[in-house]
């Protein structure tokens, strides 16, 4: 009834560093924002439940009393975030101040006709602190313009919502806000990528920011109690509410387990696995659990039997406004996170996303796929938050398997797409970070310090990887991988992106539609035109303002970046649904294992290597082979034109083929990428012809 897509286990250490407070009652995120709090720009990006709204207090606190800034405006996408702006007793748990805001300037709890009329009464105030939605202060911003915020904090939170889109007004607004240059701007995200690939800010405005990373696995290898994450991806045919005739389950009873504190997020009504009955589909989800036995007056929670005979706490978040109002309450009740046993499933649409925090939540099960990467990463820290007794957790996502009599096939194919490319993202955001460094020439190689090298330790004259037992304040690297024939960035826009932005750069090649469909379904294109020509555009897209030697050298680690993912595991034999969880130590070692099996780590080869091949290798295995021929055939009848710009990159590399085997790649060649590269030398030629004949 139901197919595997990638699955996986990831363990973690639980060594309790991001969960232990200091002196000054500062997480290690919170500390080291806290460290950076004189900067006038300043970029958060840091999971869900690492404390990011606290830090802010801290930093807003800072700014306030010490710093000489006048007010802090915060901002939210949701009004049920503003809950998490409330005040704190910071003093307690050893800080100098705390954090306190006025009722009537939590905006996010005034009438919505009110907001803007308030927004300018706090201008006009002696108060210091106002939350509010980004619609109110879009709405403020346009009437009171950027000068009201000279020498004030303004705090976005959920930054991914901003970006450089022309329709973005937020995004506008702060690019105005930057070019007065006279506010102070904290922007804090758990996941920094969108799923359009537009960036979120300029590449000239994010040089301004000083960015404080506080990376996935930081912070779920530093929990007290959570030891394991899973990621399942289930394909099913027919309705995800419809039975199958052997087993007599519905596809999401075979993955709904009641015993397990869980959110389900039904499919959007315009969605592929949408029955477009919202308010049915909640219901035969409850109807499916046991036999319902009324409504808690108090909560709004149903309450319903199980056949074992437990009674289960379920909120319903798709019903009718004003009983959703009632249940939403409900949850944010202290008690929620206080009390276990206080619900036990929630079932929503498009709440209990991101800034929902349930801490019990062990599953995060979603039906249909997600319109963006981010909002995926955001369902799955729902359930990465830490609690007593909570040792595991998963994601997984339920998605209706395309069909030969499917009306809206390419729809279906891209749905199936996105979630491969979250499962691989997923696996990015989930290990410890990699840095590539160049080989160098035995005479000039030495270890670096701090990087344990293996057994027999650094060796001059091979490719080697060290990992640190620690990682440094500054430095989030872990494995530090050297490859021969890797560029060094020139500028320091180019350093800070090969540092800080690869995942970021990583998040916008798997969301690339056309990229996607042609690296896992078209058996006809080579690894290179993946690594190679669409990664480089889209390098260039995100960086516009980068020199050659700068994009291909972020180029290159994006592609290592994928890649060291795919070798690794190769080289332990791990298969995505193995049982056992992948830890540090297996990863490590299926990489030492390939860089010593081909002696040397260079770029041509890590280019050679399809960084969705793991991905496919599974679905030829477990998805239907009729269904993967139609996918394969939809694929390969689209004809993608060969650009200028992709002709160009391809003749530089056909100039560096010439200088290494003395000949022109050649059209006729057995070698697929040497016959991409004379058609490319043929393409730029084709255009220089046109655009000197249009000038003549």
């Amino acid at each position: 009834m139901k197919t595997n897509l990638p699955s996986s286990t990831y363990k973690f250490a639980q060594s309790k560093a991001s969960t232990t407070s200091d002196e000054m009652g500062m997480r290690e995120m919170q500390r080291r924002a806290y460290s950076k709090r004189g900067y006038q720009y300043l970029l958060i990006k840091s999971p869900p439940a690492s404390g990011k709204s606290r830090a802010l207090m801290f930093i807003a606190l800072d700014k306030l009393h010490k710093q000489g800034l006048k007010k802090a405006v915060i901002v939210v996408p949701e009004r049920s975030i503003g809950g998490s702006f409330s005040d704190t007793n910071l003093m307690e748990h050893g800080f100098w101040a705390d954090f306190t805001v006025e009722p009537r300037w939590n905006l996010c709890n005034a009438p919505d006709d009110s907001t803007k009329v308030l927004f300018g009464k706090f201008l006009e105030s002696d108060d210091q602190i106002l939350i509010c939605t980004h619609s109110t202060f879009r709405n403020a911003f346009a009437e009171y313009g950027s000068e009201v915020l000279d020498d004030c904090l303004l705090a976005i939170d959920e930054f991914h919502h901003v970006s450089m889109s022309d329709d973005n007004v937020l995004g506008q607004q702060l690019t105005a806000l930057i070019e007065r240059d006279k506010a102070h701007v904290v922007a804090m995200t758990g996941s920094y990528f969108r799923g359009d690939a537009v960036p979120v800010l300029s590449p000239g405005d994010e040089e301004k920011f000083q960015t404080v990373v506080y990376t996935y696995y930081e912070q779920l290898n530093g929990y007290e109690h959570l030891k394991t994450l899973g990621l399942g991806y289930y394909f099913y045919s027919g309705s995800y509410l419809q039975k199958d005739d052997e087993t007599g389950l519905t596809p999401i009873q075979a993955v709904l387990d009641p015993a397990e504190k869980t959110i389900i997020h039904i499919p959007n009504v315009n969605a592929r696995e949408s029955t477009k009955d919202k308010i049915e589909e909640a219901n035969a989800i409850m109807s499916s659990l046991g036999e319902w036995q009324g409504k808690d007056k108090e909560t709004g929670f149903h309450l319903i039997k199980t056949p074992e005979g437990r009674i289960l706490r379920v909120a319903d978040l798709v019903e009718d406004e004003k009983d959703r109002d009632v249940v939403m309450g409900s949850l944010k009740d202290p008690r929620a996170n206080g009390d276990r046993d206080w619900v036990d499933i929630i079932i929503a649409l498009g709440m209990a996303k991101e800034g929902f925090d349930w801490i019990w939540c062990e599953h995060a099960l979603t039906v249909g796929y997600r319109s963006s990467l981010t909002e995926i990463v955001q369902i799955i820290g729902r359930a990465t938050r830490d609690a007593p007794g909570k040792t595991r957790a998963k994601f997984t996502n339920l998605i209706a398997e395309p069909t030969a009599d499917d009306g809206v096939v390419a729809d279906a194919i891209n749905d199936t797409l996105k979630a491969i490319a979250a499962s691989l993202l997923m696996e990015q955001v989930l290990i410890p970070n990699f840095k590539f460094t160049p080989k160098k020439p035995p005479e000039q190689s030495k270890p670096q310090e701090g990087l344990d090298y293996g057994e027999g330790g650094y060796d001059p004259n091979k490719t080697n990887i060290g990992v640190s037992s620690e990682v440094r304040e500054g430095d989030q690297a872990e494995f530090v991988i050297e490859v021969k024939g890797l560029k060094e960035p020139t500028t320091p826009e180019g350093r800070r992106v090969c540092e800080e932005g690869i995942k970021d750069l990583v998040a916008d090649v798997y969301s690339d539609r056309v990229l996607r469909e042609q690296a896992l379904f078209n058996p006809e294109a080579i690894p290179q035109e993946t690594t190679v020509m669409r990664t480089m555009n889209i390098v260039r897209k995100r960086h516009p303002e980068f020199s050659e030697e700068d994009a291909e050298a972020a180029r290159q680690r994006v592609v290592a970046a994928m890649n060291m993912i795919q070798v690794a595991n190769e080289g332990n034999g791990l298969e995505p649904d193995d049982d056992e969880p992948k830890s540090n130590t297996q990863l490590l070692n299926g990489i030492r294992k390939f860089a010593l099996e081909v002696r040397d780590l260079d770029v041509d080869l890590i280019d050679s290597i399809n960084p969705f091949q793991q991905a496919y290798a599974i679905l030829s295995v477990q998805m239907n082979e009729s269904t993967l021929r139609q996918l394969q055939a939809v694929i390969v009848s689209k004809k993608i034109a060969l650009g200028e710009d992709e002709a160009r990159d391809l003749a530089m590399k056909a100039r560096g083929f010439m200088k290494s085997h003395g000949r022109p790649p050649s059209l006729k060649a057995a070698d697929p990428w040497e016959r991409k590269m004379a058609e490319g030398v043929a393409a730029l030629a084709r255009y220089v012809a046109k655009r000197k004949a249009s000038e003549t």
